[in-house]
C-alpha cells in the first residue's frame, strides 16, 4: 500500500479571534495540500477572520467536538489528517512533526504533554487536577488495552494526525470531547501504529475551555467501560 501523502489541516474553531490573531501566521496554511476549518457558531469575528486568510469555512450544525472531528475527516480530500485547536495550548510548529510521524509509517500521531522535554499547561500550578486525571485515564487505557507497542504517555489530547483509512476503520462514534480518548483505545484494540511527540502545551489564549471537567471525565469512565465490554 503507497504510504499516505496528502495532507489537510482541519482547524476546529469555536469564538476564538483572540487565539487566531496570534497564532495565524504560524500555521503552516500555505504547506498543507488542504486547509479549511470547521466552526461552530463563532460570533466573534473568527469566520470571518479565516476567511481573509483564504481558509474555507465549514458550518457545524450539531454541538461537540467530536461532531466536528467528523465534519472534517468527511470534508478532507487528503489521506493525513490534522486536527488543530486555535486556541493557544496547542502549538502549530507540531504540525509538520506528527505529519512526519505519519509519513514514517505511524496510523496516529499524537502531541504528548506528558513525554520528556514536554509541558502540560498546569504545570506550573500546585494542584494539577486536569493533569493528573488525564495521567489517569492513560494509565488505564495502557493496561486494559494495549498488547504491544510503547505505552502512550497521552491518550487524551486531541491535537493529533491520523490517516484517513485509520480514522474511517476505527467508525468513532463517542460524543464531545471522548473522540480522542476513544479514537486511542480503539487504535490499540486494532494494534494500530501510535507514535508520539513531545508538545509544550501554551495557556490558553481568550475564553475559557468548552471541556467541563466532572462531566467529561464521567463520559470518559462510560466509553472506557463499554470498550472494555467490547473488547
Amino acid at each position: 500500500m503507497a504510504k499516505p501523502h496528502r495532507t489537510s489541516l482541519i482547524i476546529l474553531s469555536r469564538n476564538e479571534i483572540n487565539g487566531l490573531r496570534s497564532l495565524i501566521k504560524h500555521i503552516p496554511v500555505r504547506a498543507m495540500d488542504e486547509c479549511f476549518a470547521v466552526d461552530y457558531h463563532s460570533t466573534d469575528g473568527t469566520v470571518e477572520l479565516l476567511r481573509t486568510h483564504g481558509i474555507q469555512v465549514y458550518h457545524q450544525k450539531k454541538p461537540g467536538r467530536s461532531e466536528a472531528f467528523r465534519i472534517g475527516a468527511a470534508k478532507a480530500s487528503g489521506d493525513i489528517l490534522i486536527f488543530f485547536s486555535p486556541d493557544g495550548n496547542e502549538n502549530p510548529k507540531d504540525i509538520p512533526r506528527l505529519i512526519t510521524e505519519i509519513k514514517n509509517g505511524a496510523d496516529i500521531a499524537i502531541a504528548s504533554r506528558f513525554m520528556p522535554a514536554s509541558r502540560n499547561e498546569e504545570d506550573d500550578q500546585l494542584f494539577k487536577w486536569r493533569k493528573w486525571a488525564n495521567l489517569a485515564f492513560t494509565m488505564l487505557a495502557n493496561l486494559c488495552f494495549r498488547t504491544s507497542g510503547p505505552y502512550i504517555t497521552d491518550t487524551i489530547n486531541g491535537y493529533r494526525a491520523i490517516t484517513k483509512q485509520a480514522f474511517q476503520t476505527l467508525n468513532l462514534d463517542a460524543e464531545g470531547f471522548a473522540i480522542e480518548f476513544q479514537m486511542t483505545i480503539r487504535a490499540l484494540k486494532h494494534r494500530m501504529i501510535i507514535k508520539e511527540i513531545p508538545t509544550i502545551e501554551g495557556n490558553r489564549i481568550g475564553g475559557a475551555s468548552g471541556s467541563l471537567a466532572i462531566p467529561t471525565g464521567f463520559s470518559f469512565i462510560g466509553y472506557l467501560l463499554r470498550e472494555l465490554v467490547n473488547k
